[in-house]
């Protein structure tokens, strides 16, 4: 079933880990999609191509937090595909980050997870929201996590990035409301994914109790958070604007 037919999607960090799984999810749905992403997307543009037509993906290497780098990518893809109608707000610092206390974080991570994580969905947002508001409708979603339900603990940095994405999604529904375009958070549980599990201390810490805390008694993966995605980003969800719809077997339950 093609929901997303005739879109244009970005998807930041779109080329490993979970993004990848977003982006190959979009193409699935009909979307075009320019995967973005620090790291070359090469092969998994091609491998969307492959399997859905050569109009359905297109990579770009950028940094999310560096403004220029933002200007490109936007005029790049509506070079490519003339529109954008769906952002997807996924890149973030966090499987580089080893747990540690509050106190022992120096202020070079702290400053490089705040300008990736924060700064950089406010920079594509500053950037896409223009072409969504002169089409009268648009599609953004920041990747927030259940991380900032939870105050999860020797993740300072990320959980307070991951805080702020929820925040910012509140405050910027209501700003674009009135243009037609809607500005949800998908806040993930803690998910096993290909560059989750480089991280073994965290995988260590976090895998077993969080497991436990679940109402579902089982790991999560990339797959789990894909149908919650595609909904974020169709028509499903024209009268859902401002929340934040967290998808983790139950672990976060307010």
């Amino acid at each position: 079933m093609n929901r997303l037919q005739g879109k244009t999607a970005i998807v930041t960090g779109g080329a490993k880990g979970i993004g990848r799984h977003y982006s190959e999810a979009l193409a699935a749905q009909g979307a075009r999609v320019m995967i973005a992403d620090i790291a070359d997307g090469k092969d998994v543009a091609a491998e969307i191509v492959n399997a859905h037509g050569a109009d359905s993906a297109v990579s770009a290497t950028f940094d999310v937090s560096d403004e220029d780098s933002v200007k490109a990518l936007v005029a790049e893809t509506m070079k490519r595909f003339g529109r954008i109608d769906i952002l997807v707000n996924n890149a973030a610092v966090y499987s580089t980050l080893h747990p540690r206390n509050f106190d022992e974080w120096d202020m070079a991570t702290w400053d490089k997870v705040m300008a990736v994580n924060v700064r950089g969905p406010w920079l594509m947002v500053r950037h896409v929201a223009p072409h969504m508001k002169a089409q009268g409708a648009g599609k953004i979603i920041n990747i927030a996590s259940g991380a900032a339900y939870k105050g999860v603990p020797r993740m300072l940095p990320y959980v307070t990035s991951k805080g702020a994405m929820i925040a910012f999604t509140r405050s910027l529904s209501r700003e674009l409301g009135q243009f037609g375009i809607g500005v949800n958070s998908l806040s993930p549980g803690y998910i096993l994914s290909d560059t989750g599990l480089v991280n073994s201390k965290h995988v260590e810490e976090e895998r077993i109790p969080v497991r436990n805390s679940r109402a579902f008694k089982r790991d999560g993966f990339p797959e789990d958070l894909l149908g919650a995605l595609v909904f974020l980003c169709s028509s499903d969800s024209d009268f859902v604007t401002g929340q934040s719809l967290v998808v983790d077997g139950g672990s976060v339950n307010n």
